[in-house]
């Protein structure tokens, strides 16, 4: 979690637009439930809590951060007990401060208690998912740059860290590997160089596809402009570098920063006037929002 001073909260429109389809989440979390009973299903909550009992309990926030994956935790309990019924206090995309209540439960105590871990862990890592992207997007404010998130995503979760990204105030760069064209050094490498990469992809896209290509140096740069690409990823640049690459380009096409960005360089990248900072971080190794859920 970042220092206060680093941290800000609800500035953006809660549940924001194009959130998942339930019929889409649904497949993702039955396999964690699939994955979490087992061959057996709930020893202890079975052995321990008589069938009839009902229970009343919220979940609650440990820390302050934004939240996200809140669909994901009903699913859950849905699809554990569709007797579980669960009261929002707070919306996918709004602020949340420690000591607070998320949500309310209350239904059968044996599918609260044997769908909680589940729930839990979509809901934690979804709002830190959120809640980094709320700070690296704080800390840009108000130079034009906007973050957005990568593929760099834990396999099976990439639709749903995707949102929380919007979650955050970000945005998404593309989804998979064929809903846009970005060309990095392998490519060119394989393909013989930027000419022969663009020749070829002229010959077969349609007028509406936007192609990105990676450069790491400004020569890379002016061929790359040269040749008409219409974004630019300027990889693992310093901030002097980057600078250089924006009054090179002009205008003549979008630019995004790559590799290395961290919370205490991120407003130095922006000011550089690149369109867009990318960050892998977000979704590879951001540490989960401190959750808990307590009976009442």
């Amino acid at each position: 979690m970042p220092p206060d001073d680093d941290y800000r909260g609800g500035s953006r429109d809660a549940d924001p637009a194009g959130a998942p389809h339930p019929l889409l989440i649904e497949p993702i979390v039955r396999r964690a439930l699939e994955e979490d009973l087992g061959r057996a299903g709930d020893l202890t909550t079975d052995l321990l809590i008589p069938p009839g009992r009902t229970a009343h309990a919220a979940i609650v926030a440990r820390e302050r951060g934004v939240i996200s994956g809140l669909v994901a935790a009903e699913i859950a309990f849905r699809l554990i007990d569709p007797g579980v019924h669960i009261q929002r206090h707070l919306r996918d995309g709004e602020p949340v401060s420690a000591g607070a209540a998320i949500a309310s439960i209350e239904g059968p105590a044996r599918g609260i208690l044997t769908a909680e871990r589940v729930a839990l862990n979509f809901l934690s890592h979804l709002s830190g998912v959120a809640t980094s992207t709320d700070a690296l997007v704080a800390r840009i404010a108000g130079t034009g740059a906007r973050i957005i998130c990568t593929r760099k995503t834990i396999p099976g979760l990439r639709l749903l860290q995707k949102y929380a990204v919007r979650c955050g105030g970000g945005l998404n760069h593309r989804f998979g590997l064929d809903d846009a064209i970005l060309v990095k050094d392998n490519h060119i490498a394989a393909a013989g160089g930027l000419g022969p990469v663009m020749s070829r992809l002229k010959h077969h896209l349609g007028p509406m596809v936007k192609v990105e290509v990676e450069v790491d140096t400004l020569d890379q740069l002016q061929e790359a402009l040269a040749l008409g690409f219409d974004a630019v990823l300027l990889d693992n640049m310093s901030v002097a570098v980057m600078r250089q690459a924006v009054e090179i380009t002009r205008r003549r096409a979008k630019l995004e920063a790559s590799g290395g960005i961290a919370l205490e360089r991120v407003r130095a990248i922006a000011e550089t006037g690149v369109d867009f900072i990318s960050s892998g971080a977000l979704t590879h190794s951001v540490r989960s929002l401190d959750l808990g859920m307590d009976f009442l």
